[in-house]
């Protein structure tokens, strides 16, 4: 029987959350006492209102949605812990090979931005920055999906899209799309962990470690699985999805390093995120580190 009930709250379904199913499917939390209900979400940013209201106890999701609450309430009771995701999971996709490409050449570009998450283009802008670029000169389609973009690329009618997998993939397969440019290439940013209320993890303390301690085990047999054992591991959150391309997704994510080997959160990773977020001017302020971290439940948790 476990010894503690969590609900924990899924921001939106997407391929490289697959740490957070794989630990689900393998009963890598219930084998540390935590009987996990998951909250499915469709939505990312109410996943974080779902927090602050108590409906889940603790979600996994973005950091960038906490910058945005401390920027706007340095009081926000919300904290990170147990990273997964401190690689960008996005890719610059265009219609033909071009094995030279460099964010520079953006500049004469048509350019397919997401406009589903913000964050995608905020750590980009300041990559192309980084490069002598001024983001504002880029022609930009900002109002369309990413499959909406992907079939622009397939009609020729943009140069070059921003997309994740399995978009990538599916576009790689049909001939249709090549990958230019892995913005995880840029080194360490975090993209997803869990978080809380800070109450909520004191109230828990025992529970929010066990969690974490469920989330090493996973995050150690994945460093080491094959990606068709990973795909067939979590197959069950992704209902007729196409094996062979999602096995290919996770190598291609694998290659670029998108998923950490444990659950402790690298600082420089949330640094990348603050820099690009205050570059974009997304927010005026950060708590740093040690005020929107809570490390020591992670190492508490690891020893």
């Amino acid at each position: 029987m476990a010894m503690y009930q969590l609900k924990v709250q899924e921001p939106f379904r997407a391929l490289f959350y697959a740490p957070f199913y794989a630990a689900l499917a393998r009963g890598d939390y219930a084998v540390e006492g935590v009987e996990v209900t998951l909250l499915p979400g469709a939505v990312p940013s109410l996943a974080k209102d779902s927090v602050l209201d108590g409906t889940a106890d603790l979600a996994w999701g973005g950091p960038m949605r906490l910058l945005l609450a401390h920027d706007a309430d340095p009081a926000c009771p919300l904290r990170l812990f147990g990273a997964v995701v401190m690689g960008d999971p996005f890719f610059l996709v265009g219609r033909a090979p071009n094995p030279g490409f460099k964010l520079r050449d953006l500049a004469g570009m048509t350019f397919g931005t997401v406009s589903e998450v913000p964050t995608p283009w905020w750590t980009l802008q300041d990559d192309i920055r980084q490069a002598g670029i001024d983001p504002v000169a880029i022609k930009r389609i900002t109002d369309q999906t990413m499959p909406a973009n992907a079939a622009a690329i397939a009609a020729g009618t943009i140069d070059v899209a921003q997309l994740f997998e399995p978009l990538v993939s599916q576009a790689e397969a049909s001939g249709t799309g090549y990958v230019w440019y892995a913005q995880a290439s840029r080194g360490p940013t975090s993209y997803t962990a869990f978080y809380a209320r800070n109450d909520v993890i004191a109230h828990n303390r025992a529970a929010m470690e066990a969690m974490v301690r469920g989330l090493a085990r996973t995050l150690k047999w994945f460093a080491s699985a094959s990606p068709e054992e990973i795909v067939a591991c979590i197959a069950g959150y992704f209902p007729g999805g196409d094996a062979a391309l999602m096995a290919r997704a996770i190598a291609r994510y694998k290659s670029v390093q998108l998923w950490t080997d444990t659950p402790r959160f690298p600082p420089e990773a949330l640094a990348q995120l603050e820099r690009g977020m205050l570059s974009a001017g997304a927010i005026k302020r950060t708590p740093g580190f040690a005020g929107l971290v809570a490390e020591d439940v992670t190492e508490s948790a690891l020893g």
